[in-house]
């Protein structure tokens, strides 16, 4: 991460209050070595930038207005400011996610409110240039004119080694493949049929080559693997928790250790953590403790080192555990400050 005086620096997306969040926009946070947590100030003022991303070798960062249905490049200034950096570009309903392509070619926005999928390219400069919508999802559980319509939720992306972006549709339960063609966006490749309900929310790629979604509605985390042919295939679905999801729990984020041995998945509701082993050379993963997060509603979560930081959106704050390198398991919470409304926590670069 970067490093400033005061320590490496964590940029902080949050809501604001056209989204009845507390936050004012863009926020700078910096970590010690020892997980110690300190407010900076205010990067930016921002309307719900709920999810940020970075320019891969560019101090750019992408932002998403999700009431705003935008998305907008800033520009890093100084240790911790950022200036915009170009118009806002129209994107679609409750725009929750942004990802960064790591050739920097492009970025992409999924939208819950109307499920979009958009391609934003990038010029050499990091500036967004040009956008365009994909193909809209059909849900494969729709089977029968009785059958109840359900909308589509696109919830976020990623971009795998091979160039390709895999997208998550909560509200079809799907996992879509797309190939990125310059100037003609993304155009669909196949997708993955994950069980109906379970609501596929974010992903993290293990090393092994598995992707790791987490079910927001089932509490659970698939295993999706891509086979000889080049398809991506469902090889498991497990708990998240070695408990059973209590009622009104929604899992939010997934995010893996530096060594790719557990996983950390956040649970609002129960507000907790659920730390899972990975096993069988990456390809499943196994339930193996749970642990209170420190705060009111575990919206997102970042991992770096032997550290994890956790941002509640309701109890406006963003804490510090120290991960045991052995076990995997949380202890703390060791550092706290307040935020408004943290919805996302991103390091610098």
């Amino acid at each position: 991460m970067a490093a400033t005086d005061k320590g490496t620096l964590i940029w902080v997306g949050c809501y604001t209050d056209d989204r009845n969040g507390h936050g004012k926009g863009i926020a700078a946070l910096s970590a010690d070595e020892g997980g110690k947590l300190t407010t900076v100030g205010l990067a930016i003022e921002a309307n719900s930038p709920s999810f940020l991303a970075l320019h891969p070798t560019l101090p750019v960062v992408y932002a998403v207005a999700e009431e705003g249905r935008t998305v907008r490049a800033y520009r890093r200034k100084g240790d911790a400011e950022l200036e915009a950096f170009g118009e806002p570009w129209p994107a679609g309903d409750a725009t929750c996610h942004v990802a960064v392509d790591p050739q920097a070619r492009f970025v992409v926005a999924t939208c819950w409110g109307d499920g979009q999928v958009i391609l934003y390219e990038l010029d050499d400069d990091g500036a967004i240039a040009s956008r365009t919508s994909a193909a809209a999802a059909v849900d494969p559980h729709f089977t029968a004119p009785t059958d109840h319509e359900r909308p589509s939720r696109a919830h976020s992306s990623l971009v795998l080694p091979d160039g390709r972006v895999m997208t998550t549709d909560l509200g079809h339960d799907l996992v879509r493949l797309w190939k990125y063609v310059p100037g003609g966006g993304l155009q669909p490749d196949h997708q993955v049929v994950l069980p109906k309900g379970s609501g596929p929310r974010h992903m993290a790629r293990h090393r092994s080559g598995t992707v790791f979604v987490d079910t927001e509605y089932s509490v659970e985390v698939a295993a999706v693997r891509m086979e000889p042919d080049g398809t991506y295939e469902l090889t498991a679905m497990v708990p998240a928790s070695i408990n059973k999801p209590f009622d009104g729990d929604s899992a939010a984020e997934i995010a893996l250790s530096p060594d790719g041995r557990f996983a950390y998945v956040g649970v609002r509701g129960s507000n907790r953590i659920c730390v899972l082993k990975v096993t069988h050379d990456g390809k499943e993963l196994e339930p193996l403790a749970d642990v209170p997060c420190g705060g009111d509603w575990p919206r997102h979560h970042l991992v770096r080192e032997d550290w994890l930081y956790i941002a509640h959106e309701r109890s406006n704050d963003v804490v510090s555990f120290k991960l045991d390198p052995a076990t995997g398991l949380p202890d703390g919470p060791f550092s706290r400050v307040e935020t408004g409304s943290p919805s996302v926590l991103v390091p610098a670069g």
